[in-house]
């Protein structure tokens, strides 16, 4: 399940940097992909749509957040946390 997670992740960010899948590393930061707050902000709704999850996510001040938007490693772990607190 969590090769899925990350796979989706990594498709919803690939997407809102118009960039393909295999462009996007877990290494990557947004600022590498070109992402800007925008861009974040449509990232965690569609990860909340996606995974049907609530993600604890500052749009004012982003390093404020529980969520660590740092990598897309970091974006794919929180999600997996958050899933698992779910199911």
């Amino acid at each position: 399940m969590s090769d899925e997670i990350a796979r989706k992740v990594i498709e919803i960010i690939a997407e809102q940097a118009l960039l393909k899948p295999e462009e996007v590393t877990l290494d990557s930061s947004p600022e590498d992909l070109g992402l800007d707050s925008l861009g974040l902000v449509e990232i965690v709704f569609a990860i909340e749509e996606t995974f049907d999850v609530s993600v604890p996510f500052n749009a004012n001040d982003p390093t404020a957040s529980d969520f660590d938007i740092s990598s897309v490693g970091k974006i794919v772990d929180a999600v997996r946390a958050l899933a698992g607190e779910r199911a």
